[in-house]
């Protein structure tokens, strides 16, 4: 009789994951990710909020891949978005605060009300870094924002809105394969659930993602992370499909 495991639901969930293609995004906008890749690994800022995200202990299994993936997609929707509107002019700059925002997004995950807690711990951060008050308070307002299922505060400065809206999306993208093959199992251990548990909260978590899809705040948004979060529906439907009624254990022995 084979009995499941956290590590061998995991598994299954990347076996299922990687049969099916990768997220149009990744498809059909390389170059701009590149460009965000190479911008991300050349700011100064970026490995000091890596230091500082690094530091925290409990992410509520939002840890530093996530916070890394989050800030290259993020760039990358800043650099769609401000091209082809034809915008040009300081483009690096607001991909370069894109990924702080992406970094330091989650720096109060554990927290009630994280998205805000997060705001304000931001707020204190970003005082050393070289950055002008404008920017700083459009980082600050970015991450404020990016609460799934909150209503955004509307902002005057359209570079700021941006920045809010591309962060938001580019977190969201990660409502799909990443969900299953990532962020589900890293909070599991954080919260020190059962596998039964996990399985119990499957539809609902499933209906969330649904939820999720008219939700994206740029064009970018609203023509990429459907997909993303069609694929993560297919993989985790398929999971629940699996392990329901299997024989399960709670070992955490990783594979």
């Amino acid at each position: 009789m084979v009995v499941y495991t956290f590590s061998d639901a995991r598994i299954l969930s990347e076996m299922i994951a990687r049969i099916l293609p990768a997220p149009r995004f990744h498809l059909e906008k390389v170059d701009e990710i590149n460009e965000s890749l190479r911008l991300f690994e050349s700011n100064p800022i970026i490995p000091v909020c890596i230091k500082i995200l690094s530091a925290r202990v409990n992410f509520s299994g939002h840890g530093l891949s996530h916070a890394i993936k989050v800030a290259i997609d993020a760039g990358a929707i800043i650099f769609v978005e401000r091209q082809d509107a034809g915008e040009n002019d300081g483009i690096e700059r607001a991909v370069g605060l894109a990924h702080i925002a992406g970094i330091l997004h989650d720096i109060e995950r554990s927290s009630n009300d994280h998205a805000r807690q997060g705001a304000e711990e931001a707020r204190k951060i970003l005082r050393e870094f070289e950055l002008s008050d404008k920017e700083r308070r459009a980082v600050v307002d970015a991450i404020g924002n990016h609460e799934a299922f909150q209503p955004p505060v509307p902002l005057a400065d359209p570079g700021a809105q941006l920045l809010s809206n591309a962060l938001y999306d580019a977190d969201k993208f990660r409502w799909g394969p990443d969900n299953f093959t990532e962020m589900v199992w890293d909070m599991s251990e954080t919260m020190n659930t059962s596998i039964e548990n996990l399985l119990d909260h499957f539809p609902a978590g499933l209906k969330s993602l649904e939820r999720i899809i008219d939700t994206f705040r740029t064009s970018t948004g609203r023509q990429y992370g459907p997909d993303f979060i069609a694929l993560g529906l297919k993989i985790g439907t398929q999971l629940y499909k699996e392990l329901k009624g299997k024989p399960l254990r709670n070992s955490r022995t990783q594979a």
